[in-house]
């Protein structure tokens, strides 16, 4: 069965490194609700993420002809005549991103993006304006990962068509030569990794654990809901003004 070559280095580093950032900060977010340290792993998973983000969008525009957005399966028809071709076992196949896939991509691509700016707008203070609707897009973006894999699943067993591993190695089955990309465009691939591991390395460097600041391009940001940490020092203030006025009452 002949393969075709339709997935380039950076596309398939981009879903690896995408997929594991979000677990983190998904489990991280979880199991630190009541654990500031945790949670600020949490938010440093989610910077990162942020990064990856950006970058893909950049290679959506200028990348190869299957991981440019102008490539995705976009048209509500194709959409529809997908699903179909599930139910009826239709032998249609599209060589990139298929219709499912490509709307569930972008789908996903704009809910990690909402998800960083709400997380940096609660990392600036608003926490009470945005917490609620950060974890919305956190839910959301879960749902849709696993109705992803579960779509996977169900195109695997019922076209026999092993797609998956088509985001390991890059190629798929039955591609017409002319659906195919000359070249997996590994320097782009080992440039994606830099950045990414730079920028995450930079958060892990910069990262003060006593004080839960770090530095993202030179601006210091404090990890974690502002407004609560501040209602936090301030009842703290408060207990503690109201200890010495009963130590004062106390010497009299």
């Amino acid at each position: 069965m002949r393969q075709g070559l339709v997935y380039d280095l950076p596309t398939r580093l981009f879903h690896a490194t995408f997929a594991a950032l979000f677990i983190a900060a998904f489990a991280l977010a979880k199991l630190g609700e009541d654990q500031a340290s945790v949670f600020r792993l949490h938010m440093l998973a989610g910077l990162t993420l942020g990064s990856t983000v950006l970058l893909r969008v950049l290679w959506g525009l200028f990348g190869t002809k299957h991981a440019r957005f102008t490539g995705f399966a976009l048209s509500p028809a194709a959409f529809v005549r997908y699903f179909r071709g599930i139910l009826s076992g239709s032998k249609e196949r599209w060589a990139g991103h298929n219709p499912a896939s490509s709307w569930v991509g972008l789908a996903m691509l704009a809910l990690a993006g909402a998800l960083g700016f709400t997380g940096w707008q609660m990392a600036n203070g608003n926490g009470e304006q945005f917490e609620d609707v950060h974890e919305l897009f956190a839910n959301a973006f879960a749902i849709l990962a696993l109705a992803h894999v579960a779509g996977v699943v169900v195109h695997t067993v019922r076209h026999r068509d092993p797609i998956a591993l088509s985001m390991i190695h890059g190629r798929k089955n039955d591609v017409a030569e002319s659906e195919t990309i000359p070249a997996t465009r590994p320097l782009v691939g080992v440039a994606y990794l830099a950045i990414v591991l730079g920028f995450g390395t930079s958060l892990a460097t910069t990262y003060d654990s006593n004080a839960g600041t770090v530095s993202v391009l030179g601006t210091t940001i404090k990890l974690g809901e502002g407004e609560e940490e501040d209602e936090g020092e301030g009842r703290g203030r408060e207990d503690d003004d109201d200890d010495d006025e009963e130590e004062g009452e106390d010497d009299d």
